[in-house]
């Protein structure tokens, strides 16, 4: 009989459908590792008898997969799988799964949520009144913006929408998806250089690429225009942290929010008292139908692979 280990703690929090499914279809003794994702010591130690590996953000690499000989699959419990070793994957047939689209809509709306926040200094109004003061924080409306999405998938182009119907005017930028697509759904296509210079709200939507460094280094940061506020909701590795940190104390950039760090969770980062930033914990992902919707695709695709069967959501 398989066995199906289960790293991520938040996996069918809401929701006892992807438990149902995995216990009745056959995955096996399911195995959930414990209320908080393993370090990657514990992370080698736990799947020696694994089948099948759902994960969320721990690090799934070559010698974790070494480590399980009778490993079958491993499932993103999510979308991004930057954090697994495709290669090593490949290479001893393990098939890789995810749940796409399952969280789009809920990042959409998280990172909305975060421009309104930091252009008007919502939470820093209710962290003043706390301490009992009485403050008037101006901050500019976002019609008549201009908002820079870079990345032009599900939760990019969800984006683009909600910044439409606050009247702002939107550029986007993916070199993977052609212009005249972009240009479709009434978002102008723009280099990365023009989103940079023309953006009042610049947000990311795009994978890392840790071989290629940050997307947005020191020097594509101070090309951003000046008093723009960037959100990253995406991934840690597109910004060089600590250039941002810099900008934001010089007032080059308005404001900054982030909710994905380059380590997780942060540790002793120049951004934690950098001025006018917005930090949280990578959660924008994390609302009830998304968390649903991602355990259910990932189970049913675990017991497609155990079953013999070729996996709905595969990654190449």
């Amino acid at each position: 009989m398989p066995t199906t280990v289960i790293t991520t703690p938040t996996f069918a929090r809401h929701s006892a459908e992807p438990w149902t499914l995995l216990e009745a279809g056959g995955a096996g003794p399911v195995r959930p590792f414990g209320a908080a994702a393993p370090t990657p010591e514990q992370l080698l130690g736990a799947v020696a008898e694994a089948d099948a590996l759902i994960v969320g953000m721990d690090t799934v690499t070559a010698e974790v997969i070494a480590a399980a000989p009778r490993l079958k699959v491993v499932a993103k419990h999510g979308v991004g799988v930057d954090t697994i070793a495709l290669d090593a994957a490949r290479d001893r047939g393990v098939a890789v799964v995810c749940a796409p689209g399952s969280n789009s809509r809920a990042v959409a709306e998280y990172t909305f949520g975060l421009i309104l926040d930091l252009t008007r200094g919502i939470t820093e109004t209710h962290r003043a009144v706390t301490r009992g003061e009485w403050p008037k924080r101006f901050g500019p409306e976002l019609a008549g913006r201009t908002l820079g999405v870079i990345g032009f998938g599900r939760i990019g182009r969800l984006l683009a929408g909600y910044g439409a119907a606050f009247g702002m005017t939107v550029l986007a930028h993916d070199p993977y998806v052609p212009e005249a697509e972009i240009a479709a759904t009434g978002a102008r296509p723009v280099s990365l250089a023009g989103a940079l210079a023309q953006a009042d709200v610049l947000s990311l939507h795009l994978p890392a690429d840790p071989a290629r460094g940050p997307l947005l280094d020191r020097r594509a940061l101070a090309a951003t225009k000046p008093g723009a506020y960037l959100v990253n909701a995406a991934r840690g590795g597109l910004v060089d942290e600590t250039a941002l940190a810099e900008l934001l104390h010089e007032g080059r950039l308005a404001g900054a929010a982030l909710d994905a760090f380059a380590t997780e969770p942060l540790g002793d980062s120049p951004l934690r008292d950098a001025p006018n930033v917005l930090l949280t914990s990578h959660t924008a992902a994390c609302s009830h139908e998304a968390n649903q919707e991602m355990g259910r695709m990932v189970a049913e695709d675990v017991l497609r692979v155990l079953a013999g069967a070729p996996p709905l959501r595969p990654v190449p």
